[in-house]
């Protein structure tokens, strides 16, 4: 929610909300330098239900009267975190989802899964044979790729927590004029907790029926002795199954600690670190049969419960230095280095189609066999990148800009190395026997090595045409070059790739009232062969798979701005994606097209001062254009992983009752298919039915600061698949309550 703060001689408080607070980040950053930054820094404004009243002398403060626009506590949120975006959400000409602190911690999420199922056009994907951790599609396209930390690449393949975020941002559509490479569909924006000179001290602890025991901590304080120097500690450790599955389990632990200097000045320094290591019994599902998940039921486990495993350790350093040369011109470096390490041994169920007896569609599932395919990979990668840029605000005659100049530059590396096993042994469909010792006998398979560089220039630039209308323009250009090695048991293969590719970006929007806007946007995007840090002898060759975007929508602050109501249409199109060359399959062309077409409608914030929304619908037409064949995209189809419909709905109230909060929510996704093309041995395209669940929860608080928590998930235990690849497909979790207490002194 927007909030305007006034300060004046006299004592001034926020209007009353049980979890209200000015955001100390959006408004430093806003007034950065001014006295108003140092008193909110020295706690002078403080929460509207803090128990501890101003120091005496803050009414003979001499100030002049400032407002300061922000972000309001609760699931409206008015400002982006991305220093690219200069202007406030409502009049930023792009559909964009913010997940605020306040909705995770109300729906008690605990990954970053959980998190994204609030945002309409995003469907989730199971682990594959070379990347695990978090796949999603956004509006059709794969964004394994896009995961970004504070406007960096999260390049790593592990299950994010939320535990060190204030926010999560959504951002559709390519957006290559932003992030560089991908982004065909949209991108994920990780927004960290940041040191602030405002004392911190909460914690969260819960137990779930599901097996979840899980505790987080949140301590910031200001260092004595040292102006405008801030430190912050985030802790989180975690376990839990899954109701309703059986044997696997996710265990989780980590440290994010930061330090700041100089909040309030014109001269600011953050130093950031986050630490996470998992040791997981993975979960690859059940397997598919006949087009259809396998008739079996959900509980059922086909690994090896005492050998299966998934362990990752991710270390992420961040060092950024702010500069504000005058009121309107800041300079900003982010440097960063990544360390993602991971090893796994995952059992992939397969339907056996020909033994021990010919299958056929009304074999019984007692006399089938699964074949255990074993995903086994020893890997490292790393990300260095340095990434400088100019914001300035300046008028040309009667125009005023808001201008971003940035470059980028950096390193990323990737050597996976992966082995096949012989002789494992298969299970039953309807039967598995988990317990079954592993005994094959580990074979080497391949060793990669790749290593790609990315310099980047860049420049947008906001411009306001008088009074109702801004001018939205950008470009950039990017050279990404890779080179790639692998080595197998008989041969050793070298391949490079250098790509210089421009990147578009330009809007038009017309604000007829101050609370609205209407705009129309075109972006484009590129996908390199070796975007994912791989490369392979039949794609090298190829220039980059290019996207473009066009969206209409319009964006409403009511209710005397307390609640966004937003809606778009839009078109998203891959003009060359690659398929076989229909007169050698062993190297691909650039002859396929895909499309999707379809709108969103979203509400957040506050109906009524008790009553919060977070709401979106989703309408996703997609469809494979054109293709050279049928068994890689069968023309017609619709794209992978992309459900018709997703609709995402929760809703809280305060009850008049001591404090007593009530919420609850439904999450609805259609039918959506594996692949895009036939199973080779069916000739069926596997599909997974659509589902819906419910959600609820209450709290209440037991002492100031102290407040208890329960939460209930898929309330109609209703069976539904949830992660599709493929080759398999993993079950959604089944009735489930979470007891948690939130603490914050």
């Amino acid at each position: 929610m927007r909030t305007i703060l006034t300060i004046t001689r006299k004592k001034t408080m926020l209007p009353h909300h049980r979890r209200s607070r000015v955001s100390h980040i959006s408004s430093l950053r806003m007034v950065a330098g001014t006295a108003l930054s140092v008193l909110m820094g020295e706690g002078i404004v403080r929460r509207a239900d803090a128990q501890t009243p101003p120091p005496a002398d803050a009414a003979a403060i001499q100030l002049p009267q400032v407002s300061v626009e922000g972000n309001q506590a609760g699931y409206q949120t008015s400002l982006p975190s991305l220093s690219k975006l200069t202007q406030p959400l409502l009049d930023t000409p792009q559909s964009i989802s913010v997940i605020p602190q306040q909705l995770m911690q109300d729906q008690g999420v605990t990954n970053m899964r959980d998190a994204l199922r609030n945002v309409p056009g995003i469907s989730l994907g199971a682990g594959e044979a070379g990347a695990q951790g978090d796949n999603l599609t956004i509006r059709g396209f794969s964004a394994r790729n896009d995961f970004y930390l504070d406007g960096m690449r999260d390049f790593g393949s592990y299950y994010r927590d939320p535990f060190n975020l204030q926010e999560v941002e959504v951002l559709k559509g390519p957006s290559s004029v932003l992030f560089g490479r991908g982004s065909t569909g949209g991108t994920v924006n990780q927004v960290s907790k940041q040191p602030q000179l405002a004392p911190i001290t909460s914690g969260w602890i819960g137990f779930g029926t599901d097996g979840t025991k899980r505790f987080t901590s949140d301590i910031n304080r200001s260092i004595d002795g040292l102006d405008g120097a801030a430190v912050r500690l985030n802790l989180m450790g975690d376990l839990n199954g899954t109701a309703g599955r059986d044997v696997a389990e996710f265990r989780r632990f980590g440290v994010a600690p930061s330090i700041s200097f100089g909040l309030g000045t014109s001269t600011r320094l953050t130093l950031s670190y986050l630490h996470q290591q998992e040791d997981n019994i993975p979960d690859y599902g059940v397997p598919w049969l006949f087009g259809s998940p396998a008739p079996v039921p959900t509980s059922n486990f086909y690994g090896f419960a005492n050998s299966d495993y998934l362990r990752t350790n991710v270390d992420i350093g961040t060092a950024r230095l702010e500069h504000d040369i005058t009121d309107s011109v800041t300079v900003r470096d982010q440097f960063r280095y990544g360390s993602y390490g991971r090893s796994g041994r995952i059992t992939e169920p397969q339907v056996v189609y020909l033994n021990p007896v010919p299958l056929t569609q009304i074999t019984p599932a007692a006399l089938l066999s699964v074949n255990r395919n074993m995903i086994a990979v020893q890997s490292e990668e790393t990300f260095l990148q340095n990434q400088a840029e100019v914001i300035a605000r300046f008028r040309t005659g009667p125009l005023e800009h808001a201008m971003v100049a940035g470059l980028e530059f950096g390193q990323e590396t990737s050597s996976p190395t992966r082995f096949t096993y012989a002789n494992v042994p298969r299970t039953n469909l309807l039967y598995p026997d988990s317990s079954m010792p592993f005994l094959s006998a580990a074979r080497f398979n391949t060793s990669v090595d790749t290593t790609s560089s990315t310099l980047a220039a860049y420049i947008t630039d906001t411009i306001k045409l008088g009074e109702h209308w801004e001018l939205l323009g950008g470009v950039r250009w990017d050279r990404f070059q890779t080179s790639y090695s692998q080595l197998s048991t008989t041969t050793l293969t070298s391949l490079s790739r250098t790509d210089s590719m421009p990147s578009w970006r330009a809007a038009l929007v017309y604000k007829p009232l101050p609370n609205g806007s209407v705009y129309f946007a075109y972006g484009t995007s590129f996908n390199p062969s070796a975007e994912s840090l791989s490369l392979a002898t039949s794609s090298a060759d190829l220039a980059p798979e290019e996207n473009e975007t066009y969206e209409v929508g319009t964006k409403w602050d009511v209710l005397d701005n307390r609640l966004t109501l937003n809606g778009a249409l839009f078109q998203i199109t891959k003009q060359n994606a690659r398929v076989p060359d229909p007169n050698n399959s062993a190297f691909n062309i650039l002859a396929g097209s895909q499309r999707v077409r379809g709108f969103e409608l979203g509400a957040n914030g506050n109906i009524t001062e008790a009553w919060q929304i977070f709401a979106g619908y989703a309408y996703l037409d997609s469809q494979v254009t054109s293709s050279t064949s049928a068994a890689v995209a069968t023309l017609g189809e619709p794209l992978a992983n992309t459900p018709m419909h997703t609709l995402s709905v929760w809703t809280t109230y305060q009850l008049p009752w001591h404090g007593l909060q009530i919420g609850g929510g439904i999450n609805f996704v259609s039918s959506r298919i594996a692949s895009s093309s036939p199973n080779s041995t069916t000739g069926q395209i596997e599909r997974a039915p659509g589902y819906y669940t419910l959600q609820a929860m209450a709290s209440y608080p037991i002492a100031p600061g102290v407040d208890l928590q329960v939460n209930g998930y898929n309330l109609t235990d209703q069976k539904f698949y949830d992660l599709l690849h493929p080759s398999h497909v993993v079950p959604g979790a089944g009735r489930a309550v979470l007891f948690s207490a939130n603490f914050k002194l």
